[in-house]
């Protein structure tokens, strides 16, 4: 998943002030504050490699009314190589995979492994990717503020696409029709809770693909574990779309992590070649 990149991006796009618990500090330069942030996460990957985690994942599909016709469950162990997030099953709705399943996962984990080892951390595995200061042009920020959040000095936005602005790629399309409020721990330069939302129908290939619906959205949360490094804790989504102009979807997609492993560092890369298996 590309999901990691997304947030690190969409938090330096609101990362425009500097906070204290008791007092609030001058505003720095926007575009420094954000390569700060950016830079600090990359500072991270290597010890973000040296752990593992499960994901409990439920998507369910529902009907015109909001009503759940269908739940389907999975089970994955997570974990990073050269930066990047990699996502194995190993349950779907409650049972093992086994068999030909089973064979599928590992050959398509391992070489999603090797594609990985190559690939520099700052790009994605797969699709586009977008600069931090290019995130700035696009997107608006407004409201800053400070908050105690689970009793940490956290930093507030709330940004808002800019529809003025020119844009090439469906990533940098979709930015102008997001908006959202981004929280980030002061003292971790780390996103703790991100909630974004699609302020107008977004259509993918003019609408001939898919088009996304107003009123979709994503939420995103992390915590500090042993008390070293920002995990992902949790993610719920809602996206309304209608694909190939023909067909309504209608998906409710919530995520809980949990059982944070650390390996040790000189067994990092055996243990990810392990994991892939």
């Amino acid at each position: 998943m590309a999901r990691t990149s997304l947030v690190v991006l969409l938090a330096c796009v609101a990362c425009g002030a500097v906070c204290r618990l008791h007092a609030q500090a001058a505003l720095p330069d926007i575009r420094q504050l954000m390569l700060d942030v950016q830079a600090h996460q990359h500072q991270l990957d290597t010890l973000r490699e040296n752990y593992t985690f499960t994901a409990y994942e439920s998507v369910e599909d529902l009907d015109g009314n909001g009503h759940v016709v269908k739940t389907d469950t999975s089970e994955k162990e997570d974990f990073f190589v050269n930066g990047h997030l990699i996502e194995r099953t190993v349950k779907k709705n409650g049972k093992p995979l086994a068999g030909h399943d089973l064979d599928k996962e590992t050959e398509r984990v391992t070489k999603l492994v090797e594609k990985a080892e190559k690939t520099p951390r700052d790009q994605p595995l797969e699709g586009q990717t977008v600069s931090v200061t290019r995130m700035l042009e696009i997107m608006d920020v407004r409201n800053e503020r400070c908050v105690d959040y689970h009793g940490r000095p956290t930093i507030v936005f709330d940004f808002v696409g800019r529809k003025s602005a020119k844009t090439h790629g469906i990533i940098e399309d979709a930015s102008k029709k997001l908006q959202g409020t981004i929280w980030i721990d002061e003292a971790g330069k780390q996103v703790a809770h991100l909630d974004v939302s699609f302020v107008d129908n977004f259509h993918v290939a003019g609408g001939l693909f898919a088009n996304i619906q107003k009123g979709s959205n994503f939420r995103f949360e992390q915590a500090l574990v042993n008390g070293e490094l920002w995990l992902p804790t949790a993610a719920e989504a809602t996206v309304q779309a209608r694909v190939l102009l023909v067909k309504n979807m209608r998906q409710h997609f919530v995520e809980h992590d949990s059982d944070y492993k650390r390996f040790r560092v000189e067994t990092q890369s055996k243990d990810a070649k392990t994991a892939a298996k």
